[in-house]
């Protein structure tokens, strides 16, 4: 017996009344019984794999789009009903446009179209509280797209329990470049208060207490106000670091007033946090990217931390489903109940 009869044999099997509620019922047990252990805050996916799915099974490359973003939607699904509260895709990069036109304008077409399907049959979303939120460089998206963008996020503003990030269009250095501009911006435009806790006049008195006799009792160095104002002041502008280099703003003779910016010794990683696209966003736990290509390929680069599970799958996107979802969960899940595991007695030796 051939294979291809075998194949039809078993599509059609599968396709059945009776087949495809046995599966269903399976499917619903299977994450049922899932979300009862623990279950990750934040999932990325880099949908890899629509084009080669496409010439694997001889269709057009628009079309290996259209089941991609169907099986978007299967995996939505899957997410929200095991209890993910945020997904982020990878839709587009900052990269395609250099691909052909034609398929750049059918990718965009393709969102157009999408999106607009999510605007008047939005349930999957609402059923589940979920906002969309596109990030990326929204100003080289076209303007009917655009629009259409614009209405997707605010048809779903209401929903505050899960969210959907779509990257569109994307790349993670370009979103690590626009949070450090943003913060830099940020401290050179925000004065620092002119008060400081280490006064020139208390730094002396220190320096005096410690070279002088400890029996003796030094007196308290006098400062009047304008005086503690000077001190200050030139603390504050010798510890602090001028991000803005305009001569304008360096202290000078005759000057009565210098801009003294906030100190940059105090970006933190948690600073640049605030300004990624993500920001607001848990950590993230896992990243998974189809297609067997084993690279990030300038995604979600800052959110990937110690603590981030990255599973590469050989299936390509449009093929992705519960099936292939299931092994990268529980492997998750048992990670983290041996990481549990491990810090237990490490827990009990402390106390």
């Amino acid at each position: 017996m051939s294979d291809l009869y075998l194949s039809r044999i078993r599509n059609w099997f599968l396709s059945s009344p009776p087949a495809e509620w046995a599966i269903s019922r399976l499917r619903e047990t299977l994450i049922g019984s899932l979300s009862q252990g623990p279950i990750p805050g934040h999932v990325a996916f880099e949908m890899d794999g629509n084009r080669r799915y496409a010439r694997s099974h001889k269709i057009e490359t628009v079309e290996g789009h259209h089941l991609g973003f169907e099986a978007l939607a299967r995996v939505l699904e899957i997410c929200y009903k095991c209890g993910v509260k945020v997904v982020t895709v990878y839709a587009f990069s900052l990269e395609n446009f250099h691909r052909p036109k034609y398929e750049v304008d059918g990718l965009m077409q393709l969102a157009k179209v999408k999106l607009e399907q999510l605007i008047q049959h939005g349930e999957l979303l609402d059923r589940y509280g979920a906002s969309v939120r596109v990030l990326g460089r929204l100003d080289l998206i076209p303007p009917d797209v655009l629009e259409v963008v614009e209405r997707a996020v605010a048809a779903t503003s209401h929903n505050t329990t899960c969210v959907l990030n779509i990257c569109f269009p994307y790349t993670s250095r370009e979103e690590m470049t626009t949070a450090i501009r943003t913060t830099v911006e940020e401290y050179s435009t925000t004065p620092r208060p002119h008060s400081t806790p280490f006064s020139q006049s208390r730094i002396t008195q220190k320096i005096l207490s410690k070279q002088g006799d400890k029996t003796e009792t030094l007196e308290s160095i006098e400062e009047s106000p304008s005086q503690s104002d000077d001190h200050d002041q030139d603390d504050a502008a010798s510890t602090a670091t001028t991000l803005h280099s305009d001569p304008s703003t360096q202290k000078s003779e005759g000057s009565e007033k210098v801009a003294i910016y906030p100190n940059a010794e105090t970006i933190t990683p948690e600073t640049i946090d605030k300004h990624l696209y993500t920001a607001g966003c848990p950590p993230l736990d896992i990243f998974v990217r189809t297609s067997g290509v084993e690279r990030l390929s300038d995604f979600m680069l800052w959110q990937c931390h110690q603590d981030t599970h990255i599973f590469f799958l050989k299936c390509f996107w449009p093929e992705f489903d519960l099936w292939h979802f299931l092994p990268v969960l529980v492997e998750w899940q048992h990670r983290q109940k041996q990481k549990q595991r491990e810090e237990k007695p490490r827990r009990v030796k402390q106390a």
